[in-house]
């Protein structure tokens, strides 16, 4: 089966649920970011283009559903899938942490990301509400990295050719 065909209900799925139920909730002072989670441990799977490309899907589905600014949410996740892609491809896959070690670190950053993009356009930001809920929001991520990698994990099979190398022991 195409990869397309195996990310886009993921991605569809995780966007209306973020939009629909997630969306202003907050758990201990952090906000769940489900499409960011399942953007970046889609990436890490299928690689740095499928996650880009997931991420730009899924943002702009959520600006449509939302209302926002259109491409804000496409920017910040497009850039997000491809740097999970990226670690992905060059050390993070099969390694049991990668999952929840990525949406930690690009949770963090896409926040940031996110104000800065906000501010450079003109729109009213308050960067201490960003700052306040970084590190909460990245736990977050992380913990719902590791449910989510466990969905995905079945539905995805790594890619033949970037299994990394086992190295073999000369007796």
């Amino acid at each position: 089966m195409s990869t397309a065909l195996r990310i886009a209900p993921l991605i569809f799925v995780a966007a209306v649920f973020q939009v629909g139920a997630i969306s202003g909730s907050r758990v201990l002072g952090a906000e769940a970011d489900l499409l960011l989670v399942t953007v970046i441990v889609v990436a890490l799977v299928a690689g740095s283009i499928p996650g880009a490309v997931a991420g730009f899907a899924g943002g702009l589905l959520v600006d449509v559903m939302t209302l926002d600014t259109l491409g804000t949410t496409s920017i910040v996740l497009t850039v997000a899938g491809y740097w999970a892609g990226r670690y992905g491809e060059t050390t993070g896959r099969g390694r049991r942490y990668a999952a929840p070690l990525a949406a930690f670190a690009i949770s963090i950053l896409a926040g940031f990301g996110a104000v800065a993009l906000h501010f450079l356009l003109g729109e009213p930001v308050a960067a201490r509400d960003a700052l306040v809920t970084a590190v909460p929001s990245a736990i977050l991520a992380a913990v719902l990295a590791l449910g989510v990698s466990r969905i995905t994990g079945e539905i995805f099979e790594p890619p033949r050719g970037l299994e990394r190398p086992r190295q073999v022991e000369l007796v």
